[in-house]
């Protein structure tokens, strides 16, 4: 009896752990789409159902206290480092959508699909009216 209630313990912990590797929840690390140098770290959390990701490194030292300038409304001239880029995705079988990603280079929000490909790395695409006009950053799991 003891033999089964352990094989069961570590069968649930498995699954668990294979459940955490599979999901988008976790910190990701961004890439500059021009350079493709790494550009910061991203916490992707799961509040109300919905999925939100916090900028919480810049990885460039120059580029530390940057503010995001061109946003607009209540994101007006905060720091990149504690922004919210990604808004309120709720998942859809394999992939999160109606949410927005912000851009805080331009300020601008762009609808947003992010799934997951394997399990450490994210396709992120932010698009203007159909996901045919965007463009697509893959971003990956920072352990």
């Amino acid at each position: 009896m003891m033999k089964l209630k352990f094989i069961l313990l570590v069968g649930l912990c498995l699954s668990i752990m294979t459940a955490n590797a599979q999901s988008v929840i976790g910190k990701w690390k961004t890439f500059d789409d021009e350079t493709k140098e790494a550009k910061s770290i991203v916490e992707i959390t799961e509040q109300g159902g919905k999925i939100y990701g916090k900028v919480i490194e810049i990885l460039n030292p120059a580029k530390k206290d940057i503010k995001c300038n061109n946003c607009t409304g209540t994101d007006k001239d905060k720091p990149v480092v504690g922004l919210i880029i990604l808004k309120g995705l709720t998942k859809d079988g394999k992939e999160y959508n109606d949410g927005k990603i912000l851009d805080p280079s331009n300020g601008k929000l762009y609808k947003c699909i992010v799934s997951l490909d394997g399990k450490d790395k994210l396709k992120v695409r932010g698009y203007i009216g159909v996901s045919a006009f965007g463009r697509t950053q893959v971003w990956t799991r920072v352990e």
